[in-house]
C-alpha cells in the first residue's frame, strides 16, 4: 500500500469535521462509539475507500461512506466531497425533533405540584408527543 493511501480512521474523520479535534476523534474510537460492521475499532484502524462506518457523536448516530481519502482538514464545502452519509433520513429528523419539543417550566416558588396537577402534565405531554407521531 502506497503511503497516501494509508490513513487512520481518527484522523479522516477529523479531516471530513465530524469531530472538532483529531483528540476527540481518538477518544470516541477508544469507547467504541466509532464502529465498523458492528463491530468497535481502534483510532490507528486504516480507512479503505468504500468501508461504512457508524460514528455515535452524542445524541446523534451518524453512518458514513468512505469515497475518497482526505488528510488534511479542509472547508466544510469540500469535506464533504470524500464520504457520502447515509444516515436514515428518521433518525435525523429524530433528533432535530428533540430540540423542538416544548419544555414545561413551574413558577418559582410554586411548590411541588399535586396529584392533580401531575396528571394535568402527564396528559398534556400525552397529546403533544401524540401529535408529533
Amino acid at each position: 500500500m502506497a503511503e497516501k493511501e494509508k490513513l487512520r480512521i481518527d484522523k479522516y474523520l477529523w479531516a471530513i469535521r465530524a469531530f472538532k479535534t483529531r483528540s476527540l476523534a481518538t477518544e470516541a474510537c477508544k469507547a467504541g462509539r466509532v464502529k465498523l460492521s458492528g463491530q468497535a475499532i481502534k483510532p490507528a484502524y486504516v480507512v479503505k475507500i468504500g468501508e461504512v462506518y457508524s460514528v455515535q457523536k452524542g445524541g446523534l448516530r451518524k453512518v458514513i461512506k468512505v469515497v475518497d481519502l482526505l488528510e488534511r482538514r479542509v472547508d466544510a464545502k469540500t469535506a464533504v466531497r470524500f464520504y457520502e452519509d447515509l444516515t436514515p433520513p428518521e433518525e435525523t429528523q429524530a433528533f432535530k425533533s428533540a430540540f423542538l419539543a416544548p419544555v414545561l417550566t413551574r413558577d418559582r416558588g410554586a411548590g411541588r405540584p399535586t396529584k392533580k396537577d401531575r396528571r394535568e402534565i402527564d396528559d398534556l405531554q400525552e397529546s403533544w408527543f401524540d401529535e408529533e407521531d
